[in-house]
């Protein structure tokens, strides 16, 4: 099973120097097999666009009804900086340059609660205080 081809296709290329990226759409066709790994598909993409595999982020995978096919989407890095400055932290994290911080479920309400009694402009400076309390917790 795990030895079947698999054969990937992107579309919808474009250039995105404001976020130093290039991005795609990707396609892969695999027949036989239930979904591929992201971790092989990031040496595939990689080495087809001749960049390192760790410059290469994919998520937002569906497999198409029936299997044998998937898309998603692609995000090449020019560089490690940039990878780490404009990727959300949550992909950060499972990529695994990051590290997730566990907080209580009942440090994260106490600070949104905190943070909904306040109105006006002073509102986004007491919700950053409450989400700064919760992290010390």
């Amino acid at each position: 099973m795990a030895g079947d081809s698999v054969v990937v296709k992107t579309r919808k290329f474009m250039k995105n120097p404001l976020l130093s990226r290039r991005q795609m759409i990707v396609d892969i066709i695999h027949p036989g097999r239930a979904n591929v790994a992201k971790s092989e598909l990031q040496g595939v993409v990689g080495s087809m666009y001749k960049t390192a595999a760790n410059l290469v982020v994919l998520f937002g995978f569906r497999t198409k009804f029936g299997g044998g096919k998937s898309t998603g989407f692609c995000v090449i890095y020019d560089s490690e900086d940039a990878l780490r400055k404009f990727e959300p932290k949550h992909r950060l994290v499972r990529l695994g340059i990051e590290e997730k911080k566990e907080r209580s479920r009942k440090a994260i309400k106490e600070a949104k609660n905190k943070g909904k009694k306040i109105r006006g402009t002073g509102a986004s400076i007491a919700k950053h205080k409450a989400k700064r309390a919760a992290q010390a917790d």
